[in-house]
């Protein structure tokens, strides 16, 4: 098993194909995906660990994210185009968004 601390900007199939090469095997995954955009632990199970894969997928994650309220865009993410901007989310105080 290889904890991974993923970048932003690779997917998550970039770093496992990554760790092939390196390791030089094929028997290789993740046991789960995280956004381009995303930075995190990303389990790579190498090898005999790979059939452990599906006990590793049901764990409980935790997330730390940041939001843009008042803002749409075309992918529903922050990389997309903005589509909208929807007035009154400038007004939203801690309180209201907690």
């Amino acid at each position: 098993m290889l904890p991974i601390d993923k970048p932003e900007g690779p997917t998550s199939h970039d770093v496992v194909a990554h760790a092939r090469r390196a390791l030089k095997t094929r028997k290789i995954g993740h046991t789960g995906t995280l956004d381009p955009f995303a930075t995190g632990l990303l389990l790579v199970c190498v090898g005999p660990a790979t059939r452990l894969s599906p006990f590793l997928t049901g764990l409980d994650k935790r997330y730390e994210a940041e939001a843009l309220l008042g803002v749409e865009t075309d992918t529903l993410d922050k990389d997309g185009d903005v589509t909208a901007r929807h007035a009154g989310a400038d007004e939203l105080s801690d309180a209201d968004v907690l």
